[in-house]
């Protein structure tokens, strides 16, 4: 099942959404200093291409500098990626089909307005 819907998110809008982590990504690493947002935002790509069968879960090691990064990263990339989130995920509740697919969207919505602190991983 997971593999069906990794299918049909990728077609709808997964593919969309990982190109916006990955311009995001790309003008974070241009501009050197905000490199580990970039590697941040590549991450979140790639589980924004295939989403189903991963989780997001909080690190303990991180610390005040993930918090202000996450600041940072809100105002320049992370308010922008989540406003896409919520109107793909509402376009996707339109259908009966897409319902899965949208509150998938939805759930994205935390680690792309705080991506720093966060890793992603495998269920079981």
């Amino acid at each position: 099942m997971r593999i069906l819907l990794n299918i049909i998110w990728l077609v709808l809008c997964g593919f969309w959404m990982a190109l916006g982590y990955l311009l995001a990504g790309v003008i974070c690493c241009v501009l050197i200093v905000t490199i580990p947002f970039g590697l941040a935002s590549f991450r979140i790509a790639n589980y924004a291409l295939w989403p189903f069968g991963r989780t997001v879960v909080e690190r303990r090691d991180a610390g005040a500098a993930s918090f202000l990064g996450n600041v940072i990263w809100f105002l320049f990339a992370g308010l922008w990626l989540a406003i896409g989130h919520v109107f793909t995920g509402i376009a996707l509740c339109v259908t009966i089909i897409g319902i899965p697919l949208g509150v998938a969207n939805f759930k994205m919505i935390p680690v792309s307005l705080m991506p720093l602190g966060k890793e992603i991983v495998e269920i079981p």
